[in-house]
């Protein structure tokens, strides 16, 4: 595989093993996966609540690694929009992410920003994602 995941002893460990400090891509291709909220393949928005909808918006952050010939392994970058972001919704936003990936969560070189708002004010979260893809 061409990702490399690094922590090395001279940073942090991270914040509940969610991420990876540093990502070494060797890979000749890239796939940018444009932010994705909770609307589903009709364009229907599921859920009012930041967990439902960090479901979706993880639910189709795999579809889009599939759509690339991706798996969560080749992830190197994710970053998490939250509307109204508290400490209280790190654990529901990462369990709705570990709901949809499993044991294979990606590892990722990782931001969470919290946002005033998002594109249309019923969209509570927002997740986009860079992939090294394999050769």
């Amino acid at each position: 595989m061409s990702v490399e995941k690094l922590n090395p002893d001279s940073l942090a460990q991270p914040v509940m093993g969610l991420y990876a400090q540093v990502v070494i891509s060797r890979a000749p291709r890239l796939a940018f996966i444009a932010g994705q909220v909770a609307l589903d393949r009709n364009g229907v928005l599921v859920g009012n609540d930041h967990a439902t909808q960090a479901r979706q918006a993880f639910l189709n952050i795999s579809l889009a690694l599939q759509a690339a010939g991706a798996a969560p392994r080749n992830v190197v970058k994710m970053t998490l929009y939250v509307v109204r972001h508290s400490p209280e919704l790190i654990l529901p936003i990462f369990d709705a992410g570990k709901s949809v990936f499993g044991d294979n969560w990606p590892l990722t070189a990782s931001v969470l920003v919290g946002v005033q708002a998002l594109g249309l004010p019923e969209w509570l979260i927002e997740i986009d994602a860079v992939a090294a893809l394999d050769p």
